[in-house]
């Protein structure tokens, strides 16, 4: 077009030339990130941080430079998980995140609080800004997988994360109850929207095993994933107990002590995410 200035996102026309802009933030030029994991829920309640955790632990013990962005600026508590306090420092290239005993990176908006029992009394925009500034501002050192701990739902956030950064796959955490069909379609389908591949399932608070004759009792019921799993064609790659054991860990900063056996067929499909 004779008018055309090359500025296609001041222009209502579609032509030709038209090309399409990313909207990808760029990572911190000190930064080295290989590949980007969002961990998300329909829900809240069902485990999601307990879940990224684990997964993280995971491939640390596979011998990967691992990291945790919690992208809950609301309700973080990456940094409860693994008994870390504060930022290893901050320069003119950035931010550090803390360090667990493990040597997984984690950085939370908990981390920059004066008081961490304070809340973060945020509009969404505002939410969603400090969330990309954990990738574009925080330096994260040589990482193999970073998983992102997001808050529940398909707001501002889940759309700043997909949109922002350069998600390989999700994992989607469930829990076996009769509302989970309509939320895990709501997580199947706006992952299916933003183009971004769903690695499959993983179904927390599945059951929990008698200590005196480990019979496995449905505490929540008959679980309905495997019926949805084949609706979408995924596939459900975990089942996790409750396990009070785990949930102490948690409170304690202790999760680099748990085992995370049950999560192998997750660990797999994670390294098998096209970057």
């Amino acid at each position: 077009m004779s008018s055309c200035n090359g500025n296609c996102s001041s222009c209502g026309s579609d032509c030709a030339d038209r090309t399409a802009e990313s909207l990808l933030a760029a990572l911190n030029p000190k930064s080295n990130v290989k590949k980007v994991i969002a961990v998300v829920s329909g829900k809240g309640g069902v485990g999601k941080s307990t879940v990224t955790s684990l997964l993280a632990v995971a491939m640390a013990r596979q011998g990967k430079r691992v990291g945790i962005l919690d992208a809950d600026i609301t309700g973080p508590s990456a940094p409860t998980a693994f008994g870390v306090t504060e930022c290893q420092g901050a320069n003119e290239d950035g931010l550090y995140p803390a360090l667990t005993r493990g040597g997984i990176q984690v950085m939370s908006i908990n981390l920059l609080l004066d008081n961490p029992a304070d809340p973060v009394v945020w509009r969404g925009p505002v939410i969603a800004g400090a969330v990309k500034q954990f990738w574009t501002d925080v330096v994260w050192e040589d990482v193999d997988y970073l998983f992102v701990d997001m808050p529940p739902g398909t707001g501002d956030v889940p759309l700043t994360v997909f949109q922002s950064l350069p998600v390989d796959g999700i994992v989607i955490v469930t829990s076996p109850q009769d509302l989970v069909s309509l939320i895990v379609s709501k997580a199947v389908k706006m992952a299916n929207m933003m183009h971004i591949p769903v690695l499959g399932f993983v179904e927390n608070y599945a059951y929990l095993q008698c200590p005196d004759c480990g019979r496995k009792i449905s505490v929540f019921g008959k679980s309905h994933l495997d019926e949805v799993a084949a609706q979408f064609g995924l596939p459900v790659l975990a089942r996790l107990p409750i396990d009070p054991a785990v949930a102490e860990a948690f409170d304690s900063g202790l999760m680099e002590t748990v085992p995370t056996d049950a999560l192998a067929d997750v660990v797999e499909a994670i390294e098998r995410a096209e970057s």
